[in-house]
């Protein structure tokens, strides 16, 4: 009963979708890259009393031409090198100051070491002209801790809720499991797998595959379809009698992806794990969110479709099934093209 109805919500919820969502068109834009580069990477030293250095990581960040526009209104840059900035400010850089890069990136990690010998280090997203960088949160302490913190929560809840690709998995195992208790085990299951190998790879215990995790991701996508529509026909296999083992195997997979969405955290040591919990805890968020969205659905629309359910079912089964083939061939041929 529990499974029909989570299987009827998750029905209405890509009822509600644009078309387009399921076409291949749309596809490759919400499929993501492994290879993550839209966050660059900064160090900010100070240097001396009010004298600071600010390095850009990345190379393929565009360079500030005028880093005048960059720095508050009492700091005066420096002629730079090639991706090193220097400028001095007096006062020196309080709290209240912030800087602003022109940079259309989904964000920054930034490395500050003070003169006193603190280090502190944060993520800060862009909108999609410019990038701000509080000083205050750049601060060593609690402060620090609690806006690092929030912004890994809310990187979390954000990369499970745009990538689309882990979200459909997620569908798949709701319409393929059977059981309240069968449903806990699978989603247990999912969860514990990506979040082990989230934090071996960013921790560096394992090296970050690369893109055929990505191929590997929508092939997980296209097994589920096909198991699905397995059990509309009666053909009942392990997966059925064991979901679980399957959503633990294709999750350690789905956790490299996660891993994907931070890259080369580029913190200081001592932020990593925090960083890394609270994006874990983020992405735990949104998944539960998009279930949750599923079942205030189910409320809202219960008994409307309900003769419909079988044929919705078939028709998501081979839309997902759809989608995984093209994402498939569309991350794997970049790995076969010599």
């Amino acid at each position: 009963m529990i499974s029909s109805t989570i299987k009827m919500v998750a029905t209405k919820f890509f009822n509600l979708l644009p078309l387009g969502f399921l076409l291949t068109g749309s596809a490759n834009l919400f499929s993501h890259d492994i290879d993550v580069t839209g966050v660059a990477r900064l160090l900010l030293d100070e240097l001396d009393t009010g004298q600071y250095s600010l390095s850009v990581v990345d190379q393929q960040v565009p360079p500030l031409f005028n880093l005048q526009n960059s720095i508050p209104a009492n700091c005066t840059s420096q002629p730079p090198s090639r991706y090193s900035y220097r400028f001095s400010c007096d006062p020196a850089l309080l709290s209240e100051n912030s800087l602003s890069f022109p940079w259309g990136l989904e964000g920054v990690v930034v490395v500050a070491k003070w003169l006193d010998g603190t280090e502190a280090s944060g993520y800060f997203p862009g909108d999609g002209n410019f990038i701000e960088v509080p000083m205050s949160e750049l601060k060593a302490g609690s402060g620090s801790l609690l806006n690092l913190a929030s912004r890994y929560l809310a990187l979390g809840v954000e990369h499970i809720l745009f990538g689309i690709d882990h979200l459909l998995f997620v569908l798949g195992l709701l319409l393929l499991v059977k059981g309240f208790w069968t449903l806990i085990k699978t989603v247990t299951a999912f969860t514990v797998a990506h979040s082990l190998t989230l934090a071996c790879a960013v921790l560096g215990y394992i090296p970050l595959p690369g893109a055929p995790i990505e191929a590997l991701i929508a092939l997980s996508i296209l097994f589920l379809a096909r198991e699905i529509l397995m059990g509309q026909r009666g053909q009942i296999t392990l997966v059925h009698y064991k979901p679980w083992l399957v959503a633990f195997v294709f999750g350690l997979i789905h956790g490299f992806g996660f891993a994907s969405a931070l890259g080369e955290l580029g913190l200081r040591d001592g932020d990593i794990p925090l960083a890394l919990l609270f994006f874990n805890l983020g992405v735990e968020a949104g998944q539960v969110a998009f279930i949750g969205l599923l079942v205030l659905f189910n409320f809202a629309l219960g008994k409307l479709l309900e003769r419909f359910i079988p044929w919705i079912q078939t028709t998501l089964a081979y839309c997902l099934g759809g989608v995984a083939t093209f994402w498939f061939i569309e991350r794997l041929s970049p790995l076969i093209i010599v």
